[in-house]
């Protein structure tokens, strides 16, 4: 990092409730990654955050994904994508990947959390007019953002969040959203959130000389993984500071590719941790590389690669949580429907 002309450092939080919150700084080469980072983590007054970082902070993300790992280092791999939970530190190398960073910090909330006696859980939430909080587990692809951003909901966040003894509340301070194909008639919210201080990946302009400078959403020749990046004051109905009660409905989002489970099924207990273990559903094109359709995949608590302990943490704590606070658990398919990929149809989200 020596070599290049100058880095740029961020010093932020991530979690809403201050009882839980770390203090993140993100040291990168290169300015995207900074304000990426700045939209997705919790942004504060200058002279707040100059107060709290005085002694430092508590977690530190390196970014120099521009240079590889180096011949003489243990990482097998060119890409590498370390934390140490000793030095606090996460490293990242040879990818340029922004979201390495999100998901990283994701990581170190679902290791420290559970020893606060706080849940870390993969989802997204929002709130009723009522003042009733839902949330919705699933991985990447299966409407956890498009489902979050209801116009007739607030939204508390569309990805990472933690369930405490008196709240639930947002890791985050922005959304990372899929955008291919978006359009306004489809995801309002999500269209329109996309304006200046958002960052727009893997996305081509219009060739139209008349259209120039337009985003092209429906151009996916790069990769169908096409995100955008906005914080959360870009979305005009949602909770600030991000923060909702103890949820009424818990949701399993589920992309069958088989075709086989019901729409919407109401869980009981043992059926909701048998899911929540097993984590069944499809990995879809955009969201990892090399997957061009549908793979049924298994993911613990709809989120394995993010889970530093055994999943059966994370599982005994939402059951636990489940019963004190009477929430209802739904499994959902947001997958195919009669008949399998490639011979049944999509569910809709919209």
């Amino acid at each position: 990092m020596n070599l290049r002309p100058r880095i740029f450092i961020i010093d932020q939080y991530a979690g809403w409730d201050p009882r839980f919150q770390i203090k993140t700084r993100v040291i990168s080469t290169r300015p995207y990654h900074a304000l990426f980072m700045k939209q997705m983590l919790i942004r504060g007054e200058q002279e707040q955050i100059n107060k709290d970082f005085a002694s430092g902070p508590d977690f530190t993300i390196i970014n120099s994904g521009e240079f590889v790992a180096g011949k003489l280092s243990d990482v097998p791999n060119k890409t590498s994508v370390n934390v140490n939970f000793t030095t606090k530190e996460q490293i990242i190398l040879g990818t340029s990947y922004a979201g390495e960073m999100k998901k990283g910090i994701f990581g170190v909330m679902h290791y420290y959390m559970p020893q606060k006696g706080a849940l870390s859980m993969h989802c997204s939430a929002n709130i009723g007019p009522d003042g009733d909080t839902t949330i919705l587990f699933g991985l990447s692809g299966t409407g956890k953002t498009t489902l979050s951003s209801d116009p007739k909901r607030s939204l508390i966040g569309d990805d990472e969040h933690v369930w405490t003894d008196t709240n639930v509340f947002n890791i985050e301070g922005g959304c990372y959203a899929k955008c291919d194909g978006l359009t306004r008639e489809k995801e309002p919210d999500i269209y329109d959130a996309i304006k200046f201080g958002a960052l727009v990946e893997n996305i081509k302009y219009y060739d139209d000389h008349n259209k120039r400078r337009a985003v092209n959403y429906f151009d996916t020749s790069l990769t169908q993984n096409t995100r955008v990046c906005y914080p959360l004051e870009h979305i005009k109905n949602v909770s600030i500071p991000a923060i909702g009660g103890h949820p009424k409905n818990v949701i399993f989002l589920t992309c069958d590719a088989a075709g086989i489970i019901p729409p919407v099924s109401r869980l009981t207990p043992e059926q909701a941790m048998y899911h929540f273990i097993s984590g069944y559903t499809s990995k879809v094109a955009g969201t990892e590389m090399g997957v061009t359709e549908p793979v049924p995949t298994f993911s613990a608590c709809f989120g394995e690669a993010f889970l530093p302990l055994h999943p059966y943490v994370y599982a005994e704590m939402l059951a636990e949580m489940c019963e004190k606070h009477g929430a209802k658990v739904w499994l959902i398919n947001t997958g195919w429907t009669r008949g399998p990929y490639g011979v049944g149809k999509r569910m809709s989200l919209t």
